[in-house]
């Protein structure tokens, strides 16, 4: 088999393999293949449209056509067909988050042993004032309520806000664990999509470890260890990343500017033992 077509058969491979985890999710959510296949197909010609251009020549319907392998006449349709508000529950995330990371890095909002303090809901150094810094124009009620909804902060009976998670995790809403889903998993792609046509830049780090033949005794020590040392190396980055973002206190996008993170995830598959395995298990 020559170069091209090996390659197109480890590509083909490779989708596969990550199709199937991203199919479980849409089958437990009743997600038909016809309503998946036409989201395949409206962002196949987004893409191709947006990002395939030929440089100096306006996007054409005919060049998205010959590079999907889809009808001229499809592609007009699919254009004209408004696709999925990928805004609002991502954009809540980021907020939310940007909000945390404040609380727990800001001298005006921590104590002398750098822990966060509890903050009023409004005055000076208060949770309103927070929020104002923080996360833009968004109402300071409306971003309390939501913290206190995924049981990042607690009202307090005496009026103040206390701090109870390190950092913005919705336990309890589907949807926002669907958007979480759409946001991290195409940030990995994005970058070894770069570390694979990098043409001279440096590649993006992408690393991972990992053994086949750990006993299952030993899987919550493991769970427990790189969930701290996970959370240690992100708050060392945080910390990094916060002293030089210029637009935390803003809206307004920095001249020059990147979204640039640090993404670690952990993973486990447990496996039954075969029946050779099982005859030698004293």
């Amino acid at each position: 088999m020559d170069a091209p077509n090996r390659s197109q058969r480890v590509l083909e491979g490779a989708v596969a393999t990550l199709l199937r985890p991203l199919f479980r999710v849409l089958l437990r959510r009743s997600m038909s293949f016809l309503a998946f296949e036409e989201i395949a197909k409206r962002t196949f010609v987004d893409v191709a449209m947006k990002d395939f251009a030929i440089e100096g020549k306006h996007p054409s319907i005919s060049r998205a056509a010959i590079l999907s392998g889809l009808t001229r006449k499809e592609v007009s349709r699919l254009l004209a067909v408004s696709g999925p508000d990928e805004s609002g529950e991502g954009e809540r995330y980021n907020r939310a988050s940007r909000v945390l990371t404040g609380w727990l890095r800001d001298a005006a909002f921590i104590d002398a042993n750098g822990m966060p303090r509890l903050l009023p809901e409004d005055g000076e150094k208060s949770f309103a004032e927070l929020v104002r810094r923080y996360s833009g124009d968004v109402p300071a009620r409306a971003v309390l309520d939501e913290l206190v909804r995924v049981g990042a902060v607690l009202k307090r009976p005496d009026g103040r806000v206390e701090l109870l998670a390190r950092a913005y995790v919705p336990s309890s809403s589907v949807d926002e664990k669907l958007a979480i889903l759409g946001s991290d998993v195409a940030d990995l792609i994005d970058t070894i999509d770069h570390n694979i046509e990098t043409h001279g830049e440096p590649p993006r780090f992408q690393r991972k470890v990992m053994y086949h033949r750990i006993p299952a005794s030993a899987v919550p020590a493991f769970r427990r260890l790189s969930a701290m040392q996970a959370q240690a190396l992100l708050e060392r980055m945080d910390r990094w990343l916060m002293d030089h973002d210029t637009g935390l206190q803003t809206d307004a996008p920095a001249p020059r500017a990147a979204r640039l993170g640090l993404g670690i995830y952990y993973f486990e598959e447990l496996f039954e033992p075969s029946a050779d395995e099982g005859e030698n298990t004293p």
